[in-house]
């Protein structure tokens, strides 16, 4: 049963980290995810998703999922005495979903301020797996030279780009895309909707 921490911060694309948290609630290969919510990622919850979240109490789970969670756990942001924040920790993988490119500056110059960017950092030293799922557009030179630095570090940078090959017809289709692809880089199950079936080839005489 694996244990996935899942931090959600200040840049758009929260739906990503709610459709990825829809999907590891569910899963029988998951058996603890630990949720962080930066304060930033929280106002833009609350804008693109309508949910009056507070981003430090256990309701906020069930308003993220809209159900009740015995697998996520929210823990507070600026505790970085918790479980998470030791290398001794059993962990399977983190996972920041959406990763602003403040927080990607923080984890590239290995500066921890809060949960989120130690959490991070423990992953990057004790080489467990680290996705960060970026937004912004365009990118300068140093969002490019952050992603390159977590990268040689040891981080997956998976930029909020979903494909279209599938021809989603919904959002949330276009949206699973992506998501589908969060969950195979962490190793668990998920729909194969999305798998690319190769070029089919019409036979000419």
């Amino acid at each position: 049963m694996k244990n996935i921490t899942v931090a959600i911060t200040g840049a758009s694309g929260s739906i990503y980290a709610q459709r990825l948290l829809h999907y590891l609630d569910e899963s029988d290969a998951v058996g603890c995810v630990n949720l962080l919510l930066s304060p930033l990622g929280v106002t833009v919850i609350r804008e693109e998703l309508d949910l009056p979240l507070a981003g430090t109490k256990a309701a906020d789970v069930e308003l993220l999922l809209g159900r009740p969670s015995e697998k996520i756990k929210l823990l507070p942001v600026k505790d970085v005495g918790a479980t998470i924040a030791s290398g001794s920790y059993p962990s399977d993988g983190m996972i920041i979903v959406p990763c602003s490119m403040g927080t990607l500056g923080h984890i590239a110059a290995g500066i921890s301020r809060d949960l989120i960017h130690r959490a991070a950092d423990v992953s990057l030293k004790e080489r467990r797996k680290l996705i960060l799922v970026v937004r912004e557009t365009p990118f300068n030179s140093i969002h490019l030279e952050n992603m390159l630095r977590v990268e040689r570090a040891g981080a997956l940078v998976m930029p909020a780009a979903p494909g279209f090959y599938h021809k989603p017809q919904t959002i949330t289709e276009l949206v699973d895309h992506l998501v589908f692809r969060m969950l195979a880089h962490l190793d668990v199950p998920h729909p194969k909707d999305t798998v690319w079936p190769g070029r089919r080839h019409e036979l000419q005489e």
